[in-house]
């Protein structure tokens, strides 16, 4: 991809082994990018358990794999992207260690909190919308800052999802703040292009990542159905017939972080098999 030797990527949320954090920030690394690799490092609560977060030691692990590959450097900084201060600090660590921010990569997201609406509660809300659109708001705005203080414009990419653009049952707080990522991805598209700052949005559809499987197990049992069918009926109802690959994912990131994408800001980019066109 060109244009990407050289830059410096923060990929929020890519903690996690086998997940869509890590293969984009493997695939940046793969085409000569620095990447950080950054989680929020440790159990915080019950919305945040051991069982949904990226600890320090797999973010060390990752950083450790894509080194071996004597790419581009890879390194881990943890942050909690509900805070400020936190996110801040990450830019500041990130110029320090590389010299540069130039793709800012928010995939951080909590999409393992699913309740009936009517039985949603505000701590579930708050966690979701906390994380998946406020955290997005916070790094694109220090992400922006620093690209703009270097004059040499930049790519935010956010990763939204097929819930930014229709609904789902039992996810009122994930649908809500996808399709508010997607609002943010437009304005800042169109107040930040003056900087030569391109804002865009990946939206996949279903994945089977780590939370993949968690969604899977946790929609077959409301559905009735057993696991093996109801991941049966995703891919049938696909046109290409099979579910997403992280991968997907990454090479959609790649080409809108490239100069081959120079002209493309402000678009909220399917990657779902042509399930989601609209």
């Amino acid at each position: 991809m060109k244009g990407l030797k050289g830059k410096t990527a923060i990929i929020t949320g890519s903690g996690r082994k086998g997940g869509i954090g890590e293969a984009i920030a493997m695939a940046l690394a793969k085409h000569g990018c620095n990447v950080v690799i950054s989680d929020i490092g440790e159990p915080k609560g019950k919305e945040f358990s051991k069982d949904h977060v990226g600890t320090s030691s797999e973010m060390r692990q990752i950083v450790r794999e894509i080194n071996k590959l004597k790419k581009g450097k890879a390194t881990a900084i943890p942050c909690d992207v509900r805070n400020e201060k936190a996110v801040s600090d990450m830019l500041k660590k990130t110029v320090k260690k590389f010299g540069s921010m130039d793709i800012m990569v928010n995939n951080a997201g909590v999409g393992y909190i699913m309740e009936p609406f009517t039985e949603f509660k505000e701590k579930s809300w708050n966690a979701v919308l906390d994380v998946n659109l406020k955290g997005a708001f916070l790094c694109s705005k220090h992400g922006a800052i620093q690209m703009q203080k270097q004059g040499k414009g930049g790519s935010i990419i956010n990763i939204a999802s097929q819930a930014a653009k229709s609904g789902f049952p039992f996810a009122a707080a994930y649908t809500a703040s996808k399709h508010g990522m997607i609002g943010l991805t437009r304005s800042n598209a169109v107040e930040l292009g003056k900087d030569k700052i391109r804002v865009n949005a990946v939206c996949p559809n279903h994945i089977t990542t780590g939370l993949g499987h968690w969604q899977n197990k946790f929609f077959s049992e409301k559905l009735g159905l057993n696991y093996d069918d109801y991941l049966q009926g995703i891919k049938d109802k696909n046109p290409l017939g099979r579910t997403g690959l992280v991968q997907d994912i990454a090479n959609a990131v790649c080409f809108l972080a490239s100069d081959h994408a120079s002209y493309i800001t402000g678009e909220a980019m399917n990657v779902s098999g042509g399930e989601e066109y609209h």
